[in-house]
């Protein structure tokens, strides 16, 4: 195979799959209430959009840029390849061209700048918007390995799953989320509704999304925190303002105190569960682990490793290694009769 072709060949290989891993991202989940790919190519809210934008600026540059050397390279190889007579002779040789060096000088420089200006307006427009007044406020603790979500206005704490209202043209509804870390690095990100944002320790940070559709969009963390770094999943539920307010109401609730379970509420308060969980105002408050009080509301537990099924609690109570392996849920060597009892407990906080 001559030179010319096994570029060409490779060539035409790179673009084609540059092409179908595009048109993957854009066709898979585009239409199901539960955006499980993480697709950055449909955003569904303000910041999303406008980091978009930046993106495909990006793409086109480098795409133009890509062919140009690519059929320049092309075109010597063949322009100049060796012809049948040429008897090893040298082509002559170029040493030196002013207005070949101004040019690779200039346009590229002329490329950056354009890149930093687009760059700096729509960062701007995400970092300093002008937010309501009234635009919901979300603190989100990063933890090896799940989240803290905590509403300081409506009062109540939650875990691996944050909830807000979809925003319209006529209803604005941001919400923004304070990030902080407890212990290590860690990168909060969202694809289809904004970029990455990093929690660090003692580090505060600040980022918006503004969606524009219902549904649940799945996120996990960005940077590299630790054994179970990539099963530390987040959850957005987007609501109606009428289902927004529905579930506000109902974590604002004391947790149930279901007689038919006092034996595993029993278990929960005087075992080590409580050392680590709060349910209500019973419990560790210090953010060890993630509060409880109204965890079957949630659609995961354990960050995502498992449904918020009687089966998977179960399994997570009775061995946490077997389904998050190096997580610091212990294994407390329960018997099945305890494992029952405080199953049946857990499941009825709604």
């Amino acid at each position: 195979m001559s030179l010319v072709r096994a570029v060409r060949l490779k060539t035409a290989r790179l673009l084609l799959a540059g092409i179908f891993l595009i048109l993957a991202s854009v066709s898979l989940g585009a239409e199901d209430r539960i955006h499980k790919v993480q697709n950055v190519f449909d955003p569904h809210s303000t910041p999303a959009h406008g980091i978009l934008g930046i993106a495909w600026i990006v793409l086109a540059i480098c795409a133009l840029i890509f062919v140009v050397v690519g059929s320049l390279l092309v075109y010597a190889i063949w322009r100049f390849r060796e012809k049948r007579g040429d008897q090893g002779t040298e082509p002559p040789q170029v040493y030196g061209s002013n207005q070949i060096e101004m040019a690779w000088t200039v346009i590229p420089l002329l490329i950056v700048l354009v890149l930093i200006l687009v760059t700096a307006r729509t960062t701007i427009e995400i970092d300093e918007p002008a937010f309501p007044a009234d635009a919901l406020q979300i603190q989100v603790v990063g933890h090896q390995w799940w989240w803290e979500v905590v509403y300081p206005e409506q009062g109540f704490i939650t875990a691996n799953e944050i909830h807000i209202p979809v925003s319209s043209e006529d209803d604005p509804r941001p919400a923004i989320i304070q990030l902080a870390s407890a212990d290590v690095a860690h990168s909060f990100w969202v694809p289809q509704l904004g970029g990455k944002r990093d929690l660090l320790p003692n580090h505060p940070n600040r980022m918006w999304i503004e969606p524009e559709q219902t549904g649940v969009y799945w996120g996990n963390c960005a940077e590299f925190c630790g054994t179970q770094h990539a099963n530390m999943l987040i959850r957005v539920v987007v609501d109606t303002p009428e289902e927004f307010e529905a579930w506000v109401l109902n974590q604002q609730r004391p947790p149930r105190e279901d007689p038919a379970v006092a034996g595993g509420r029993h278990i929960f308060e005087t075992m080590t569960c409580i050392n680590c969980h709060a349910v209500g105002e019973k419990g560790a408050q210090n953010g060890f682990g993630p509060d409880l009080t109204h965890l079957m509301t949630r659609g995961t537990i354990g960050a995502g490793v498992g449904e918020t099924s009687r089966d998977d609690l179960y399994q997570w109570l009775k061995d946490p290694d077997s389904m998050k392996p190096g997580c610091y849920m212990p294994d407390m060597k329960l018997s099945e009769r305890q494992l029952n009892k405080l199953t049946d407990y857990l499941t009825t906080l709604k």
